[in-house]
């Protein structure tokens, strides 16, 4: 049986390549999908439109969500996840460039397990990621 995905939620191309590139250094062993706006990880998340397709887009085992996104934004998807109850296990990760303690509190009022401040270094993924090795 193959290993819940990470999903990537992020807009912008250069932190996608990093975030992806960090992962493999991780050596984890799933696959890794990626969304580029709130909508899309909504859709993700719900199993609808393009990804109603459950075998092809499994529900992941980690969240890695960018606050600043076009559509609807990351404490929005936040919002969202913890609204529905077949997601109360689903561990998500904030991610900003913007260091801001408002925003560091708000992810955790909200549910989050951590938060990361952009660029992200290796070590706070491998840190994040080793529960996932289990």
């Amino acid at each position: 049986m193959q290993r819940q995905p990470i999903l990537i939620a992020e807009n912008n191309q250069d932190d996608i390549i990093l975030l992806q590139a960090l992962l493999q250094k991780a050596n984890l062993s799933v696959p890794i999908h990626v969304v580029t706006d709130g909508e899309q990880a909504i859709s993700y998340l719900s199993a609808s439109g393009e990804y109603a397709d459950r075998a092809k887009y499994p529900l992941p085992q980690l969240v890695l969500l960018d606050i600043k996104m076009p559509r609807t934004d990351g404490f929005e998807v936040l919002e969202w996840i913890r609204r529905q109850h077949e997601l109360d296990d689903l561990r998500v990760v904030m991610l900003t460039g913007i260091e801001d303690v408002r925003y560091v509190n708000r992810a955790y009022r909200l549910g989050a397990i951590s938060f990361l401040l952009k660029p992200i270094e290796l070590t706070e993924l491998l840190y994040l990621t080793s529960v996932l090795k289990q």
